[in-house]
This record gives C-alpha cells, sequence and structure tokens, in this order.
C-alpha cells in the first residue's frame, strides 16, 4: 500500500481526530477566555477569567454589626406613614418609586430575619405597605407610575407634584419589585396572596418586547413613548425577575450583545456601547447593580466576574491615589440632590454626572451603600478600611446617611431608604445569603422538609401559590 493510498483510507480518522483535538482546543479557549461580540461588529473581545476572587463564608453579626442593622432600621422606623404603610424614599419627602418601596420590604424582610423586629411587627407592616402598593393607581391602567405620594397614594413626578395620568413607569424599577415578591411567595404564605394580587392587576407584558426591558416616557405634549431600559449590569439583574416571572427577556439576560471593555488601573471593565448620542440613555457603570445581583440573587459567573473587576478598579483607585472609593448613584444633600458617581461613564472613567449628564465632580462621594455591600460580598482588607471610615456616617436615631463627599471629607446627609434598605440586605446576606431562596429558620431542626414561615413543605408542592393560573 503507498502512503498516498493510506492517508486515503484513514481520512475518515484523521478528520475525527482533527475535530476532536479542535473540540478540546475550543473548551480549554472557553474555560480561560471570555469571548464577547459587540452587536453588529466584525470583533471578538477576550479578557481572562480571574481567579482569585474571594467567597466569604456566613456568619454571625457581630455586635458592631447589630448596631449597623438598627440603625438603618430606625430609618424605617421614622419615615413610615401610618396612613398607607408606605416609606418615603428620602426623609421628609413625602414620595416613593416601586426602586424605594422595594428597598423598605427586602429591608423589613431583612430586619425580621436579623432579629431587629418580632413577627408581629413584620406581619403588620407588610400587610399595610402590599395593601396600599395594591391601591396605587396605574399609568394608563397597566403599569405602576414612576413615583407615588406615600400619603395620597396619588400619581406624580419626580418633584411629588400630583400628574393624573402619570409621567410613565420604569421597567427597572418594576422588575426590581418583582424580587420582594419573590421572596414573600415563596416563603410568607400569610402575604402571599396579597403578592399575587399586586402583580395580577399589573400588565408585565406590556415592559417586554423582543426579549428587552420596555419604559414608558411621556413628553410635553402628552404623548407616551417606549424605550429599551437599562443598561450592562442593571439591565440583567431586572430581567432575573422578569424570567422568574415567565417572561421572555432573553435578549436583555445576555452580557455580551453590548459589552465593551474599559482598562481601569489595570482591570478591563465591562462598559455598554449603548451610548447616549446614540440611545438617549447613559451607560452608568456603578456599584449597586451588581451588589443588588449578588445580595439578592447570588453572583452568576459572568456577574461576579463583572463585579469583581468594578470592585477591583476603586480598591487600585485608593492604591494609586490614596482617595477611598465606592462609588455609586447617590441621593445628596445639596443640589442637585442626585448624582451618578461611576467608575466609567459617557466615555469618561471616575465621572460624575447629573441624570441630564451634566458635570457634577464636586459632589462625588464614597458611598455608605456600595462599601457596605462590597465589604459583605468580598470582605477584603480594603472593605474592612472602608467599614472603618463608613462606621461614622451614621445617626442612632435617624439611619445611616447617604456617604461621605470626596473633595471636603464632610458628611453627605442625605438619608434614604434605599441606602438604609442596601445595608440590611448587606447584614442579612452576611448571616443567611441571598434572599430570593427558599429561607429555612437556623433555630428550627428540619430534616427532609423545608420550613417556610412556620409550615412544613416537603416531597408534596401543590400548595405553591399560582399567578395568572400557573404554579409559581
Amino acid at each position: 500500500m503507498t502512503f498516498r493510498q493510506g492517508l486515503l483510507n484513514a481520512r475518515s480518522h484523521i478528520v475525527f481526530l482533527t475535530a476532536l483535538l479542535a473540540a478540546f482546543a475550543l473548551v480549554h479557549h472557553l474555560e480561560t477566555k471570555k469571548l464577547l461580540p459587540g452587536p453588529g461588529e466584525n470583533r471578538i473581545e477576550k479578557i481572562a477569567i480571574s481567579a482569585d476572587i474571594p467567597s466569604p463564608l456566613p456568619q454571625k453579626l457581630s455586635a458592631r454589626e447589630m448596631q449597623w442593622a438598627t440603625t438603618a432600621w430606625s430609618y424605617f422606623r421614622d419615615n413610615t406613614q401610618d396612613s398607607t404603610g408606605l416609606v418615603d424614599s428620602v426623609a421628609g419627602f413625602n414620595a416613593t418609586t416601586l426602586w424605594d418601596s422595594s428597598s423598605y420590604l427586602l429591608g423589613l424582610v431583612s430586619a425580621y430575619r436579623i432579629g431587629i423586629i418580632e413577627r408581629d411587627e413584620f406581619d403588620r407592616r407588610m400587610d399595610k405597605a402590599l395593601a396600599s402598593i395594591e391601591a396605587l393607581p396605574l399609568f394608563d391602567d397597566a403599569l405602576p407610575n414612576k413615583s407615588y405620594n406615600t400619603i395620597t397614594l396619588e400619581m406624580t413626578d419626580y418633584a411629588n407634584k400630583p400628574v393624573a395620568r402619570g409621567i410613565g413607569w420604569s421597567a427597572i424599577d418594576i422588575a426590581r419589585f418583582l424580587v420582594p415578591v419573590n421572596v414573600i411567595i415563596w416563603n410568607y404564605p400569610r402575604h402571599a396572596d396579597a403578592a399575587r394580587a399586586i402583580v395580577n392587576k399589573w400588565d408585565l407584558s406590556r415592559m417586554v418586547d423582543d426579549g428587552m426591558l420596555i419604559g414608558a416616557t411621556v413628553d410635553e405634549n402628552g404623548k407616551t413613548s417606549l424605550v429599551q431600559e437599562g443598561r450592562i449590569g442593571y439591565e440583567e439583574y431586572a430581567a432575573r425577575t422578569m424570567l422568574l416571572m415567565g417572561h421572555d427577556v432573553t435578549r436583555a439576560l445576555q452580557y455580551d450583545d453590548y459589552v465593551h471593555y474599559v482598562p481601569v488601573y489595570g482591570y478591563d471593565i465591562p462598559t455598554d456601547l449603548r451610548t447616549p448620542d446614540l440611545f438617549d440613555a447613559h451607560n452608568y457603570v456603578v456599584s449597586e447593580s451588581y451588589i443588588l445581583s449578588g445580595l439578592e440573587f447570588g453572583l452568576d459567573s459572568a456577574m461576579r466576574e463583572y463585579a469583581w473587576r468594578v470592585y477591583r478598579a476603586q480598591e487600585q483607585r485608593y492604591v494609586k491615589t490614596g482617595e477611598l472609593t465606592a462609588v455609586s448613584e447617590d441621593h445628596i444633600d445639596r443640589a442637585p440632590w442626585f448624582v451618578y458617581n461611576t467608575v466609567f461613564v459617557d466615555d469618561k472613567v471616575w465621572n460624575t454626572i447629573t441624570d441630564t449628564g451634566e458635570d457634577a465632580s464636586e459632589h462625588r462621594t464614597l458611598s455608605t451603600k456600595s462599601a457596605l455591600g462590597w465589604h459583605v460580598l468580598f470582605d477584603t482588607p480594603y472593605t474592612g478600611q472602608l467599614m472603618e471610615v463608613v462606621d461614622g456616617l451614621r445617626s442612632a436615631s435617624e439611619g445611616w446617611f447617604s456617604g461621605r463627599y470626596e473633595v471636603d471629607k464632610t458628611t453627605n446627609k442625605s438619608l434614604t431608604a434605599n441606602t438604609n434598605g442596601i445595608v440590611l440586605e448587606s447584614l442579612h446576606y452576611r448571616v443567611h445569603g441571598p434572599l430570593v431562596r427558599l429561607y429555612s429558620d437556623t433555630t428550627s431542626t428540619v430534616s427532609d422538609s423545608i420550613a417556610i414561615d412556620g409550615a412544613e413543605f416537603g416531597s408534596d408542592l401543590g400548595s405553591i401559590p399560582e399567578i395568572d393560573g400557573a404554579a409559581y
């Protein structure tokens, strides 16, 4: 047999072996690299997967951490409206959003599980808040408005002025509210019907289109516009609860469709290619979206990688400049009242802007909620340093202040539901891990079943609540 004839006879084996070797090479490559093409671009971006991401084990709260939790709860104790059971987003400002009401409800669950409040107070507060949220008038009779008065329950604009029709809906805010809905339905049967009644009044299909999250705005002529909502970090976070509700959010869940990496102090930071000049929305890279993903769901592999890079860039800024850094969007106690402190936005690193894109660098702050969130997720020497400073940014009788101004190191004394809610979520995570899972009381002894709100569910799941007739 000639050499040529031998090759011809063995060609099927050669093809098989070649394909097998290629498959092994591909698997190895995928295990060590993240292949992330941008939309409509003939390119592939690569980042190496980090091998040093810490995973702190759950632990009991220290005496100081219990003080932190008690301090956070004092905000909700003092800023709940007796008539409605809703909590003001900012101390002294009788308004709320679905986002801030979510912070309250998750803070309420956390406070109860940590042991700050008793069961009767938990039930009373939950009953009243859920009843008021069900009673909220809806924008176009479809979905919650972006803002409400916490006393009258009227739809308002962001200045808390009544607007009969409303100002539109935020898909990201509504999706976040579905986090406490999931926690309540799966863990607290007494309140499951009330939570289900709220969601059954809403037409969630209106905020999803072609696998993406859709919000609504109203222009000065009263015309409604539907807009895609969410940038990398927040988009995937919000999509997770919509997926749990049975909606197709395939595109919103993808990390790699619009990602672009920007080097910041040696770390390739995920940023969003959907820039404001093209899509009329800012591509903020902040801490909160990644922190909430961890506190509420637990970080999946992609979100964990991104969160670690966003955190490490902030740590390295301190190493290089000596400036303690933990940045996110925050209320502030002076005009313009709310700013976005970012790792990156609008083609600039460490950019601080208003929601309209105006420079607000003089108001850049160290964020209380970000410092504590990073601390419980990663618990590094640097986060310990952050907490030594942040520990002074609180009032035992009022709650946690939003942060500290970078320029002069004075306290940003804005008191908000979101900051104090995330503090409580963080301390819950320290002990129990993510909020969205079946919760087992550690004081109970349960063998082949799971203790949920005093009831036991074993293999028979027939009593799982339903939403719109579907087992949930």
